[in-house]
């Protein structure tokens, strides 16, 4: 059992989260965008009212929720944190995951988001939530406010996170959609919204049969993209008048993603006064850090817990050659 870490340490690893974010090969340039995407769906199968999912855990360690095709592209992420947990072996992957998308925010001019440690890694997979519970990009209104409201959050909560889509794109071979939402998409804004709402966005249907909402800016002489979801906030009439709001204010959507991405990184976490998290698991079992994965080249294995020490680096081996993380 692990004593728990004192803020300090923590500190030490942000600064080597923000010595990785710059890979000049992989994407746009960053791995800011993905591991944002890391925090966000370690912690986003949150369920209320049974209390299972959420940040705790790291269960993506596990094929049952690493391979969810929700997850699909993830595994790029946690490679590029493998050198940082390889210098700090003492953090849970549950603390990583989370404190590497609250650094990569931030960095990439986002607001500061409150953020605390003391989350552990499960032993087994017993514990993984059921598949399904992530949104999928092809649905409306309806599907977002049972897939968030299932996790806790409002109307303007949901608009406020969807912000995120100011940060990354999609890809055909993860997702099945295509593009950028926003023009800059490694540097945080409110250009989401403001796109969202001024531009005549077109329903187009790409090859794979995925409809998605497309522009081109002739001046630009490049394309954009939106998600049917996001058409959704657009026209839905409790979700507009958010997304309107924040289009014109920045400050007030700066405040708000703040807000909501610190409650979402805490889903399934319960803590006493002095912030201590007292969840089962954690109580019996302590700052569990589940150890490093393998770094030699390996075949995937059906489960990768800390038996059969699975090797995600291994099948990535060539294809991440030139994005590998640099301390």
């Amino acid at each position: 059992m692990a004593e728990k870490p004192e803020p300090q340490d923590f500190d030490e690893v942000r600064k080597d989260i923000v010595k990785l974010l710059h890979q000049p090969e992989y994407d746009d340039g960053s791995a800011g965008p993905v591991l944002v995407r890391l925090a966000w769906h370690s912690s986003g199968t949150y369920d209320d009212e049974t209390d299972t999912g959420g940040s705790n855990g790291a269960g993506m360690r596990y094929e049952a929720e690493g391979g969810d095709p929700a997850n699909a592209g993830l595994q790029h992420a946690r490679v590029f944190l493998e050198p940082v947990k390889s210098k700090h072996p003492w953090i849970t992957y549950a603390d990583l995951w989370t404190l590497a998308g609250i650094v990569a925010i931030k960095e990439m001019g986002g607001p500061d988001i409150e953020w605390k440690g003391g989350r552990t890694d499960y032993v087994d997979d017993s514990k993984l939530p059921p598949r399904g519970r992530l949104p999928d990009g092809a649905q409306g209104s309806d599907h977002l406010r049972h897939v968030f409201g299932r996790m806790g959050f409002s109307d303007q909560e949901i608009v406020a996170l969807s912000g995120a889509h100011n940060l990354g794109r999609c890809h055909s071979d993860r997702s099945g959609f295509q593009g950028a939402w926003v023009h800059n998409p490694t540097r945080f804004t409110n250009q989401y919204f403001r796109l969202l709402s001024s531009l005549n966005w077109e329903k187009v249907k790409k090859e794979n049969g995925v409809e998605q909402f497309e522009y081109y800016d002739e001046d630009l002489e490049s394309g954009l993209m939106m998600l049917p979801t996001d058409i959704a906030l657009r026209d839905d009439p409790h979700f507009s008048p958010w997304v309107k709001k924040y289009a014109d204010d920045k400050d007030a959507f700066f405040k708000d993603f703040a807000a909501v991405f610190a409650k979402l990184v805490e889903l399934g976490i319960q803590r006493d006064v002095q912030g201590r998290i007292t969840n089962a698991d954690n109580e019996k079992g302590g700052y569990h850090a589940a150890p490093k994965k393998k770094t030699e080249p390996g075949l995937p294995r059906k489960t990768s817990d800390d038996k059969v020490d699975m090797d995600e680096a291994g099948p990535l081996a060539k294809e991440n050659a030139k994005f590998r993380a640099r301390l």
